[in-house]
């Protein structure tokens, strides 16, 4: 590539971050990293009906929790911001100027309710209005008006806006980098309003007018706008610039493969759509989940590696994405590969950082504080069978305090007529063991066992349920070494009282 690689995520400030659009920023970021080019933000604010305040905060904070900073952006600026279009609409009225002079663009004066007319009465024959060259010369523009009559209106102040000419009779042969060839007849296409009387233009000549300014050499984005593509390779033709490099994503479908993943499918699965949370939706940062997780799994939500490889470091990703990799086809979103992705990391992290995550939710509990160093030894037993560190106090609440409440289910199954006496036998061995190391205790209980001629399971099973509570938890004896002699004891005694 001759040209230094610039790409842009250009999302509208119009509520939370899909991950869809998570995910559209990531491959943006790749993409640039890969070849050493930029990545840039633009803040596409020209629609302010739609403007929501706080939202462009949140997509900042949601990328950098991603861990895919942007290189130029608000707050950010490189050589050709601003970067917000709200604060650029100076810049759009010269350039819709330029349309109207070469005979690309013209003004309609038509009012919403005579175009609502028009397509009530095509609904009625049932065809579907579409305003381009079979009937703009009958409609209220300046094609169908004289000069004189155009001028009178503008002067008039009557509202107007200004739409781009669509050709006729034409095959437009345009170029996707994940699709190939793509042709479209011209006579389909509508003419788009560009510019509104209130002095903002629409995304599309924004955007394009942005693109070129901005120097972007490669637009990837999602599947949702390759309707557009015709209008915006017709509008840099139009202004005689070199179009940039296109790529359509395939979109992220529903768990159960059919449609585009929507919010309303996260809150009926239970499963976030958010990278962050936004009023009452939960996103992935607050529902546990490791930003390098989240990152991993949305890289192959589209994107085929080539192996059977599925964890990606984010410099592993960098050095393997390719465009060319990317599906056609939209991608199913998986809520339980997800957690699979999270666990994965969780049990690549040291259990003295899981056990500094886990602290802050001990130290709201009522239960004596413990020292990091226990808390790190009690990580190390549990983490295996944990997707989130949420997950680690119901896997490990034994640990910190006794049990309250026995298994109804387990006291059924494994207390007996005869268990209280071997508790009882079971007890007596625990108080004699001036060693409480797991290996020493373990030998000294199935030595025991062996010798009286009894099933393990007639033990074993007891004993775990008055440690813990619940037929649950890591190897017995480590159990027993870490909560100490006294606390083991203690127990015990009570649990025989409370179950005899």
């Amino acid at each position: 590539m001759s040209k230094k690689v610039r790409v842009r995520f250009a999302p509208s400030p119009t509520g939370p971050l899909h991950i869809g659009g998570v995910r559209t920023a990531l491959f943006n970021y790749l993409f640039a990293k890969k070849h050493g080019g930029d990545f840039i933000l633009r803040i596409e604010d020209t629609d302010q009906n739609r403007y929501v305040a706080g939202a462009e905060e949140y997509i900042k904070e949601a990328l950098n929790w991603c861990g895919i900073p942007y290189d130029e952006g608000p707050d950010k600026e490189g050589e050709v911001g601003p970067y917000r279009q709200s604060e650029r609409k100076q810049l759009y009225q010269h350039y819709v100027n330029q349309l109207i002079d070469s005979g690309n663009a013209y003004y309609a004066f038509d009012t919403p309710e005579v175009l609502d007319g028009h397509r009530k009465d095509h609904e009625a024959k049932g065809k579907t209005f579409i305003y381009n060259w079979h009937n703009r010369l009958k409609l209220s523009n300046s094609l169908s008006h004289t000069k004189s009559e155009v001028e009178e209106k503008l002067a008039a102040g009557i509202d107007y806006v200004i739409r781009f000419k669509s050709p006729q009779d034409q095959t437009l042969v345009l170029t996707d980098l994940i699709r190939g060839e793509i042709k479209i007849d011209s006579n389909i296409l509508d003419d788009k309003i560009l510019f509104k009387s209130d002095g903002m233009p629409t995304y599309h000549l924004a955007n394009i007018v942005d693109d070129h300014l901005m120097g972007i050499t490669h637009v990837i984005r999602g599947e949702e706008w390759l309707p557009s593509l015709a209008l915006h390779k017709l509008l840099y033709d139009a202004f005689s610039w070199e179009p940039p490099h296109f790529a359509h994503l395939p979109l992220i479908m529903k768990p159960v493969g059919k449609g585009k993943l929507s919010k309303r499918d996260g809150e009926k699965g239970g499963f976030p759509v958010f990278p962050l949370s936004w009023n009452e939706s939960i996103g992935y940062r607050d529902a546990g989940y490791f930003p390098e997780a989240v990152i991993n799994f949305l890289a192959l939500l589209g994107w085929n590696p080539g192996t059977e490889q599925e964890l990606f470091s984010l410099d592993d990703l960098i050095n393997q994405f390719d465009l060319t990799r990317v599906n056609k086809s939209g991608a199913r979103f998986d809520p339980e590969k997800t957690k699979w992705y999270n666990h994965q990391y969780l049990q690549s992290k040291s259990n003295e950082e899981l056990a500094s995550l886990f602290m802050p939710a001990l130290l709201n509990r009522p239960i004596k504080s413990p020292s990091l160093e226990y808390v790190t030894t009690v990580v190390s037993l549990i983490k295996e069978r944990a997707n989130f560190v949420s997950d680690f106090w119901n896997l490990a609440d034994y640990f910190f305090q006794s049990p309250e409440n026995y298994d109804e289910k387990a006291v059924k199954k494994q207390w007996k007529d005869d268990t209280a006496q071997i508790m009882s036998d079971v007890l007596s061995i625990l108080n004699t063991q001036t060693n409480f190391a797991s290996s020493e205790l373990e030998d000294a209980v199935k030595t025991w066992i062996t010798d009286n001629e009894l099933g393990f399971g007639k033990v074993m099973g007891p004993l775990r349920l008055l440690l813990v509570g619940a037929l649950k938890g890591p190897h017995l004896f480590d159990i027993l070494e870490m909560i100490g002699k006294e606390e083991a004891v203690t127990r015990i005694q009570n649990g025989i009282q409370k179950l005899s």
